[in-house]
């Protein structure tokens, strides 16, 4: 059942997936009740208030899909009582508010607001509203997750220093996104033209930003907000402003909202927006697309990466692991097909920023991805250390501080046969760094062939001859590299029918150490 719009694309997945899905707006809290029953998934956003009571009527539900962000109209700790997963779209809207948080920079700095307003009351002073150019400035970022990521590689290219402040940030992402990390917020404070905050909005962010901090800051500094109400104080953010010390802010989120009677109303310096920063149309789209899949993966029993309520963990712990669930999957499946059996022995090596992270995760989802592949059985964080015993598999984790050249990585090895995993691009897509002892580096498809061989010369133009006569497409190909070995390991992504005729003529046709087909 999905209570409030979300993009056609979404419904639409879950209908090519087999489902029957119900749309029904509007309801209140007792016709929820009333029919929630008959349902094993919903898909709610912030107009649907999931309460207790609606939980305690829902005996067949499995999963909660908030298509967008908060979950603040959730109860979570009912629905955790009730082995109900609630998950999110955390990144659906990230380059949205990203954006916005540009855009109010720019109106901000430029005067956008009042320029505009004085030319629609019939006005022309251009000298009034000289403003500041965003070149060669410095922008203060606190917190460096993904929109204050996305919003450091936009502010490099208008040309600012980007300086940051965020405890959980190792340097490795400080430096590759561009940012002179800052140990303490008082050493930024000063040196800041223009400061940002994506923080989320918790004990110790609440009224981060008072009167000593906005004195502490240089004469004239712009401030903007896209994150969360209350990390500014408001009251001294508006006196500070009164007084000129702040030149102006571009705020989208208040201590209260709806923010009709906001202290920052009668200042034309202020630039005020309704929360908007996340709708898009672009968003929405990307947030039932993203949602459809994770109610999908619920409901099939596969972990999902973005569940809030899988385990006691701190947000920013899930933000880290979560991403690395599907990843592990993907290389369980990948190892219960090299291995063609369940292996006596498993080893996680997690390195760099996903190094601290809560192993039973990751393990949980390489577990599935094995278990899933033979159809037997679910697996979560709770139960993974159970279910490994129960197939016979000793389990080992390691962690590492150095993920090499990756921010981060999870390598695990069956039995002596390892598949190395890393996560790329705005969707944090699973990308295979290792293989069987060879560093590689490629996307897995859904179905690819992998060859071991003595390395000699003409390997590869046999190997496409016998594909392209069966009618198989190579879409992408990674050769990887040993330089202990004399063999050569191809990883090749292919599209087209892989029979077993196909592999005994490539194993005929070449001297082949391995060759293993996978299906993803």
């Amino acid at each position: 059942m999905v209570t409030d719009p979300i993009a056609d694309e979404g419904l639409a997945i879950l209908r090519r997936k087999g489902y029957e899905v119900d749309e029904k707006f509007g309801l209140t809290e007792e016709e929820l009740i009333a029919c929630v029953k008959d349902y094993d998934a919903l898909i709610v956003r912030s107009g649907t208030k999931i309460t207790a009571p609606v939980l305690d009527a829902a005996s067949r539900l499995k999963i909660i899909g908030r298509a967008g962000v908060t979950v603040d109209s959730i109860d979570v700790a009912a629905a955790s009582e009730h082995g109900v997963v609630v998950c999110n779209a955390p990144v659906s809207n990230i380059v949205s508010t990203a954006e916005h948080t540009m855009a109010l920079l720019l109106a901000c700095a430029r005067k956008l607001p009042q320029a505009n307003a004085s030319v629609h009351e019939g006005r022309w002073e251009r000298a009034e509203y000289t403003g500041t150019e965003l070149y060669h400035k410095t922008l203060a970022i606190f917190g460096l997750g993904r929109v204050g990521g996305l919003v450091a590689e936009r502010a490099r290219a208008f040309g600012m220093h980007v300086v940051g402040y965020d405890p959980y940030c190792n340097p490795e992402r400080a430096n590759a996104l561009g940012v002179e990390l800052y140990a303490s917020i008082e050493d930024i404070l000063p040196i800041a033209d223009f400061i940002t905050v994506h923080l989320p909005r918790t004990p110790e962010t609440i009224g981060m930003f008072g009167p000593e901090e906005f004195a502490a800051m240089k004469e004239g500094v712009i401030l903007v907000n896209t994150a969360r109400g209350g990390i500014y104080q408001e009251k001294s953010l508006a006196d500070f402003l009164a007084a000129g010390k702040i030149a102006a802010v571009g705020l989208d989120v208040y201590d209260e909202e709806p923010a009709v009677d906001s202290p920052f109303a009668e200042f034309p310096q202020a630039l005020l927006t309704p929360h908007v920063a996340p709708v898009t149309h672009e968003a929405q789209v990307r947030a039932g697309k993203q949602i459809a899949e994770y109610v999908w993966e619920g409901l099939e029993g596969s972990i999902v990466s973005t569940a809030l309520n899988s385990a006691s963990q701190p947000s920013e712990v899930i933000d880290v692991v979560g991403p690395y669930v599907s990843a592990c999957k993907l290389a369980g499946a990948m190892l219960s097909q090299f291995l063609g059996k369940m292996p006596k022995t498993l080893r996680l090596e997690m390195a760099g920023s996903v190094a601290d992270a809560d192993s039973a995760y990751l393990v949980a989802g390489v577990l599935d991805g094995m278990l899933s592949y033979r159809s037997v059985g679910n697996v979560s964080p709770s139960n993974a250390r159970q279910v490994a015993t129960r197939h016979g598999i000793e389990v080992a984790c390691e962690s590492l501080p150095d993920a090499g050249e990756y921010a981060s990585s999870v390598r695990i090895v069956a039995d002596g046969v390892d598949v190395g995993v890393t996560l790329f691009g705005m969707e944090q897509r699973a990308r295979i760094i290792a293989l069987n002892g060879y560093k590689i580096d490629i996307a897995p498809a859904k179905q690819g062939l992998v060859f071991e061989y003595v390395d000699a010369p003409g390997r590869v133009g046999t190997i496409g001859t016998i594909l392209g006569e069966a009618g198989v497409n190579i879409t992408t190909m990674q050769i990887g590299t040993n330089p202990d070995e004399a063999r050569a390991l191809i990883y090749m992504n292919v599209e087209g029918f892989v029979d077993e005729a196909v592999l005994n003529q490539l194993r005929e046709a070449i001297d082949l150490t391995n060759l293993w087909y996978i299906a993803l």
